[in-house]
């Protein structure tokens, strides 16, 4: 009688080899026990993972959907084992999603060295704006701000990000200096990914939805033209500190600064154990525990 993981480590061999010959080398079985294994997983699933011809082996468009999740059992299996046989030690493949300039300023340096750290770990960043969903995308780990409303994944605050309103001395002389939160309807506003600006009056959180003058989804250009003296902006301190240094931007309504966002290390619930996961996490709350 099969098990239940009969044939996923031989249709996952095949699917990465291309071939029946490849995944009996692979595996060190015989080419008869893989084209077995292999029967007996798509009769049990009926379904036909794999496109046969006489000159090669062609995963079909359902066998693709299987064979991923065949993989990422396989990695966390052998994760499971490490766990014990190898002391923990990270291994397998991670992946990891965060916001480009995040992730390219200050996620990517530290996963570059954990993964220099632990030669049997492979590293996968994916830079995006887009909010993954990382159970059914296959993801470890996200980088996010801000709230949190997805129950299935855990949290951990690794660090915090301050947010700075400012503009270039040149734009102040010439339109003034806002004294209030209402003052920036007479000014000119430039708005990057986050439409909607929080100011802090009173103890609490106040939204303010600018006009946009210059609107651009990268935050780089929106703090370039801050310093071309283009208007005012509002954006992650990170794009802003040597500019801030140099007195090419002042920061302005510094009594209204709100308070600094949270950044969450984000993960599924059954990835929490894992060492790679648990690791990591850890690395990136010692390298960005100053706030960004």
């Amino acid at each position: 009688m099969a098990g239940p993981w009969d044939g996923i480590d031989e249709v996952a061999a095949v699917a990465e080899t291309g071939s029946f010959v490849g995944a009996a080398r692979r595996l060190d079985v015989s080419v008869s026990h893989i084209s077995r294994a292999v029967a007996r997983c798509e009769d049990r699933l009926q379904v036909q993972l794999f496109a046969r011809t006489t000159r090669s082996v062609r995963v079909t468009d359902t066998g693709r959907l299987l064979v991923e999740q065949f993989q990422r059992l396989i990695a966390e299996r052998e994760e499971a084992f490490a766990m014990i046989e190898a002391n923990g030690a990270p291994q397998g493949a991670l992946r990891v999603t965060c916001s480009i300039a995040l992730g390219e300023r200050f996620v990517a340096p530290v996963l570059r060295s954990f993964a220099q750290k632990y030669p049997s770990l492979t590293v996968e960043l994916d830079l995006s704006n887009r909010v993954v969903d990382l159970i059914s995308e296959g993801y470890d780990l996200a980088i996010r701000t801000g709230a949190l409303t997805d129950t299935r994944l855990l949290r951990r605050q690794i660090c915090t990000r301050h947010v700075t309103i400012c503009a270039a001395p040149a734009y102040l002389s010439r339109r003034g200096i806002p004294g209030s939160i209402a003052d920036l309807d007479r000014h000119d506003c430039l708005v990057g990914s986050t439409r909607i600006w929080q100011f802090a009056v009173d103890g609490a959180l106040q939204s303010y939805r600018p006009v946009p003058r210059w609107q651009c989804n990268s935050g780089m250009a929106i703090a370039e033209a801050a310093i071309a003296g283009m208007g005012v902006c509002h954006l992650p301190t990170f794009y802003l500190r040597e500019a801030l240094a140099s007195g090419q931007l002042v920061q302005l309504l510094q009594l209204h600064h709100p308070p600094a966002e949270p950044v969450w290390a984000v993960y599924p619930q059954r990835r929490h154990l894992l060492p790679k996961v648990r690791r990591v996490v850890d690395l990136l709350a010692t390298n960005l525990g100053d706030g960004l």
